[in-house]
């Protein structure tokens, strides 16, 4: 059962509708876990940070509101996805490393071994010098030069 309505405004903001009729503009949905279970706990809060509704599940909303949420989400995420690790000016931090993502080639600055951090068993956490995150979501499917690569740092 769905006791809120979301829409946009004029300026495309995300509004919340409760419904008693309570109107919030601005409201920006969170997820609880995004990189483990990006469709699995989310909330909507306004602007000042107040929850007004849990979502258990994305898939258990109608499409239209699932597209708002997840449209509002792309915007604000940006978690680009390593694939290959083409070339790494230096095993001794800092480096410069020369990367193919989901969103095409990037190059950072891997400040030091300790910006690459461990979310799960095959999964990693890379930040770049500007506080840019890179996820390796499974190690274990990167090509062999992308994990001789990637081993030298770990």
């Amino acid at each position: 059962m769905k006791n809120f309505q979301l829409s946009r405004d004029a300026f495309g903001r995300l509004v919340f509708t409760s419904t008693e009729g309570e109107r919030h503009e601005g409201v920006v949905p969170v997820r609880a876990f995004p990189i483990g279970a990006p469709g699995e706990g989310l909330a909507l809060v306004n602007p000042d940070g107040r929850e007004l509704a849990w979502i258990f599940s994305l898939g258990t909303l109608d499409e239209d509101m699932r597209r708002l949420i997840e449209e509002e989400l792309a915007s604000r995420e940006f978690l680009p996805q390593i694939r290959h690790i083409i070339h790494v000016s230096s095993f001794a931090t800092p480096s410069t490393w020369d990367v193919e993502t989901n969103r095409g080639k990037a190059q950072f600055v891997l400040k030091g071994e300790e910006d690459i951090r461990r979310i799960a068993h095959v999964t990693l956490l890379i930040a770049d010098s500007h506080g840019i995150q890179f996820l390796i979501k499974d190690m274990t499917v990167l090509d062999r030069h992308s994990r001789k690569l990637l081993d030298r740092f770990l």
